[in-house]
Parts: C-alpha cells; sequence; structure tokens
C-alpha cells in the first residue's frame, strides 16, 4: 500500500471528529474513530481494513496533526499495518511519516518533510527519505502501442534520499536544485498469475541492482493563491537534469527535461474551478537508459520530473524516452459540512486526460493520443488536506484511484 492512498477514508473521519463535542479551548478531543478502509489501485488491487483516526485542531478549527494507523488485507500481499502521522505546523511547514508493510515482500517507510511552502522568506525546502519495497509494479514493454496481454510484474526495492532547495527570487518566481541519491534494486515480480518481468524482457536495461545520483535545475513562476488548493492561478515548472552512477560520476546513466504547466480559472462569485494541465518529459542523451527511469504515462498523479497522469490506467502502463500528457477538470463544490471542529466541502469534478509516449523528440505530441474520461469526487478540510477518489474509462476498461492532494 502506497503512501496516502486512504485519503478519501481520511476526509470521511474528518467530518466524523469534526462533529464530535470541543472542548472549552476550542480543540477537538480527539476521540476514536474505527473507520473503514477500501482502497482501490489497478496495480496493487484492492485493499480492505480499519483505520482508527485521530485529529487535533486549533483554536480557529484548522487541522494540526493527523494519527490514522491502519490495519488491512489484500489478496496479493497479505495482512498488513501501518503507523502514520501527518503534521502541519503552520501553513507554511508541513511533515509526515508513515512505516509499515504486508504479510509478504512490501515495507515502507516514508518521512517527507516541507517549509517555506508559501515562498514569504528566502529560502524553501522539501525533502524525503524512503525505503519502499514494493511488489505492485508491471511493465508492458516499450512503446505507446505496447500490448495488455505483453503484462508483468516486478517487486522493485529502493532506498533514496532527496532534497530541493529553492531561492525564492520573489514571490512567484522561484529557482531551484534537486539532489537525489537513490539505490533500486529490481527483483522478480510477486503477484501470482502475473509473469516476472525477465521472463518477457530479460534484456532490457536496468533488471538487477543500480546506484545513482540526481542532479536537477528548476525554474518555477507560481502565481497561484494556495499551494495546497488553489482556485486561480498559474503554476509554470522547466527543469533539466542528469543521474550518474554512484562512484563514477562521468558515467551519465540518463538525463532528463521537461515542463510542467498549471492554469486555474474560478468565476466570481462562483463555488466551481477549471484546472487546465499540461507537462512534458524528455530523456536524450544515453541510448541505455533503465527502463524504469524512462519517461512513463499512467496513474493518478503528475510529480515534477517522474509521472505523468493517465487515471484510466496504472502507473507507468505506457513507457518510452519521451511523454506527453493534458488534463482538463471541472471543480465543483456540491456539499458543505459546518462541523463543531472542522469544515468540510465535497467536490464533483469530471475530467477529460490525454496522453502518449514517443520514442522520438521530433515526434507530434498529439498523433495518437490516449484518451480518458472520468469522475472525481474530493473531499476538502482546509487550508491544509484534500483526499479524492477518481474513476477514469479507458481503452483497456475503467480504474480508480484514491489519494492525497489534487492529482496536479
Amino acid at each position: 500500500m502506497r503512501p496516502g492512498s486512504q485519503a478519501l477514508v481520511w476526509l470521511t473521519a474528518l467530518w466524523a471528529v469534526g462533529t464530535a463535542h470541543a472542548d472549552d479551548a476550542g480543540r477537538a478531543p480527539g476521540p476514536f474513530f474505527p473507520v473503514p478502509l477500501i482502497d482501490a489501485d489497478p496495480n496493487s488491487g484492492l485493499t480492505l481494513g480499519l483505520i482508527p483516526t485521530w485529529l487535533h485542531t486549533d483554536a480557529d478549527d484548522q487541522i494540526q496533526k493527523i494519527i490514522a494507523p491502519d490495519f488491512n488485507y489484500n489478496a496479493d500481499f497479505g495482512l498488513g499495518a501501518h503507523a502514520r502521522v501527518i503534521s502541519y505546523p503552520s501553513a507554511d511547514t508541513q511533515w509526515s511519516f508513515v512505516a509499515g508493510g504486508q504479510e509478504r515482500v512490501e515495507r515502507l517507510a516514508d518521512y517527507e518533510y516541507q517549509t517555506g511552502r508559501l515562498r514569504d522568506s528566502r529560502w524553501s525546502f522539501d525533502s524525503s527519505t524512503v525505503y519502499d519495497r514494493d511488489g505492485s509494479p508491471r511493465f508492458y514493454g516499450i512503446g505507446d502501442h505496447s500490448r495488455l496481454s505483453r503484462e508483468t510484474g516486478y517487486t522493485e526495492q529502493q532506498s533514496f534520499l532527496r532534497g530541493t532547495l529553492g531561492l525564492n527570487i520573489s514571490h512567484a518566481w522561484q529557482l531551484a536544485y534537486t539532489l537525489r541519491i537513490r539505490d533500486t534494486d529490481i527483483l522478480p515480480g510477486s503477484v501470482q498469475g502475473i509473469p516476472t518481468i525477465g521472463s518477457r524482457f530479460g534484456g532490457i536495461p536496468g533488471l538487477g541492482s543500480q546506484s545513482e545520483i540526481l542532479h536537477r535545475v528548476e525554474a518555477h513562476y507560481d502565481t497561484r493563491d494556495d499551494p495546497t488548493m488553489p482556485r486561480h492561478g498559474s503554476a509554470w515548472s522547466v527543469y533539466g537534469g542528469v543521474a550518474t552512477a554512484a562512484g563514477t560520476p562521468n558515467a551519465a546513466l540518463y538525463s532528463a527535461v521537461g515542463f510542467d504547466i498549471r492554469q486555474l480559472w474560478s468565476p466570481p462569485d462562483s463555488s466551481a474551478t477549471f484546472v487546465g494541465h499540461i507537462a512534458a518529459r524528455y530523456t536524450p542523451g544515453p541510448r541505455e537508459v533503465p527502463f524504469w527511469s524512462l519517461s512513463a504515462i499512467g496513474g493518478d498523479q503528475s510529480v515534477l520530473g517522474e509521472s505523468l497522469p493517465l487515471r484510466a490506467y496504472g502507473s507507468g502502463r505506457f513507457t518510452d524516452r519521451n511523454a506527453f500528457a493534458t488534463n482538463l477538470e471541472y471543480r465543483q463544490q456540491v456539499i458543505a459540512l459546518d462541523a463543531v471542529s472542522t469544515h468540510i466541502e465535497i467536490e464533483l469534478t469530471p475530467f477529460i486526460d490525454l496522453g502518449e509516449v514517443s520514442l522520438h523528440s521530433r515526434s507530434s505530441p498529439f498523433h495518437d493520443m490516449h484518451r480518458v474520461a472520468g469522475l472525481g469526487l474530493r473531499g476538502v478540510a482546509r487550508p491544509s488536506v484534500v483526499g479524492y477518489l477518481d474513476i477514469g474509462y479507458g481503452s483497456e476498461g475503467a480504474a480508480a484511484f484514491t489519494g492525497i492532494n489534487y492529482p496536479f
């Protein structure tokens, strides 16, 4: 189970805790609520369980901390449990910690820390410390027309340290540098009935163990009214980076360049928001790029320099040297719950996703795009928490995703 995948359940818990009696200081006493866990993902399948959830709110009814361990069962990986804390000390700083695993294969320890999120100071800093053993990834081959019948699985075991230091030239403009040190092991698949990757793609670069050091330079222009739950403004990012083999700094494993553009419009006196997103990633340079470092589309999240969303397919469904995706959403608030200790808004979100991968950077990104239409449900607890359920339909059927924060 990946971090943040129980977001929709958490928002249910927020409403339950919000209706509880608050003490004289304005703080909710944080009672115990055994909330059902229902997590869906095309690769890892269905996970069921319980999330006992406690909330800590301040005198202004804003969430300061979520404590939400879980106990669960997944048909592929067995019984599991995770400890989990998410903290929002201020609008400018937040951190989270998740640790746990399943009966078979899966292990996770993930610490995230961010400060300077509002860019009101000179510097911003964002870091991750992660150990992740994930048995759910899939690989179908290279190309925009890789066949579903060629599906294989593998176990990805990785540990990495990542830090991003941003220089805030102004409130809107930022220059940033990212350093990531990562060890990756690609092991045989763990899901019964799915052939292991080596049985069909034994010669593909990236199998076995690899250590790398990534250096990436980024430029950001951001006029959004809020970094977590914006309603208007723009966010433009361009980046370029190179990964070298650890211990041999002159041996480039791969390079990557790309851009990410997000635009939001909110009509006056309206609870609706129109959102447009367009992103591309290219991997020029060395010919033998590890398959897990190529550009890919699939899944529900747009992560700068990493993944592009296509919400009817599992993460990494289509892989090649270059990837392009564009997404449109209409976020309409349909319910607002005024609870005692917090305020919850429910949004209904129809969406359209388009995307493709290609071998040559000269190829048109609009030549043969995969198309997805879908409907999302979002729960918003301002100023820090967004949980979503997105269901998309494409040429290979429907897929459901849950997560924390907006997909883009």
